[in-house]
């Protein structure tokens, strides 16, 4: 968007409170949201697909489940337009919460249970995927790539402290080959409110990417997560994603060698007709409760 002179600032996709929250209340401004889906539907999207091919198995028989901390994430899955395979990119959606009563519920010594590898493919996960659940994590994730991708440059530094941390909005400044990206970051929608009504106001006409997160502290705090949640817990649960991150072999989503395989042996490249009839959608502008109330 920034050399083709598309629609900035662009607004991230992946919350589904904040998507919803815009279609309702600020339909004039999804333009600038990303086309991409969240993980969840890309996911989806591929398990249909590909891993159907791959294992030989009809979609037909595939049933997607999700687990996730965000009720929100429910009535994703459930939008008309996420089927570009031809079935449903996730067929039930569970929180942790309600995971965590089955498993009670079972029996299941959950915490004595031995370890094991994740599943082939896509058992190898990133510390990129990881941060994405704290706020100002997806900011990361991008700049992360968006960076080494631009600019054909390792990044000096990978931890963008600056998006970090409980502040409601947050902001950061990037060199990419000598031009600055500017970018902000909010969770909690009263702060998502306050960027609309300044981007409307004209004030944020300078910036390039913003990140929007519905739930406090980013989806560790999303409504399906285990309760109480304080601000307290909020902060223990990034700080162990920051350290689970640190961590990890593969710190950069461009670098993990299942999603690079992903798009050699199906996909093609990013933003192929393939990549994008599968991991990209659209948005549907709604009527507030407002205009709901007064209509009727």
């Amino acid at each position: 968007r920034i050399e083709k002179g598309g629609v900035l600032p662009q607004f991230t996709s992946c919350s589904p409170g904040w998507i919803k929250f815009l279609e309702h209340f600020y339909p004039e401004l999804l333009p600038h949201v990303s086309s991409c889906k969240s993980p969840q539907q890309m996911f989806g999207a591929i398990v249909k697909t590909y891993y159907a091919k791959l294992k030989g198995i009809d979609p037909a028989n595939i049933v997607s489940v999700s687990i996730m901390p965000c009720t929100a994430k429910k009535f994703e899955a459930a939008r008309p337009e996420m089927n570009a395979s031809g079935y449903r990119d996730v067929d039930i959606v569970l929180t942790s919460r309600e995971l965590g009563r089955m498993i009670k519920e079972a029996g299941i010594d959950f915490a004595n249970l031995p370890d094991e590898n994740y599943d082939d493919p896509f058992g190898t996960g990133t510390g990129a995927g990881q941060i994405f659940g704290a706020t100002g994590g997806v900011m990361e994730a991008a700049l992360r790539t968006a960076y080494e991708l631009a600019t054909g440059k390792t990044l000096p530094k990978l931890d963008f402290v600056e998006v970090r941390g409980m502040k409601g909005i947050k902001e950061a400044a990037v060199e990419f080959n000598g031009k600055t990206i500017k970018v902000l970051v909010a969770h909690g929608l009263a702060n998502a409110r306050l960027l609309m009504e300044k981007l409307k106001a004209g004030e944020l006409k300078d910036y390039h990417f913003i990140e929007v997160m519905t739930c406090p502290g980013g989806c560790i705090g999303g409504g399906g997560q285990p309760i109480p949640t304080t601000t307290e817990i909020r902060e223990q649960r990034i700080a162990g994603i920051y350290e689970r991150d640190k961590k990890l072999p593969y710190r950069k989503s461009h670098e993990n060698p299942d999603i690079k395989k992903l798009y050699e042996e199906f996909l093609g490249k990013p933003l192929s007709h393939k990549s994008h009839e599968l991991l990209h959608t659209h948005y549907t502008p709604r009527l507030s409760w407002q205009a709901l109330k007064a209509a009727k």
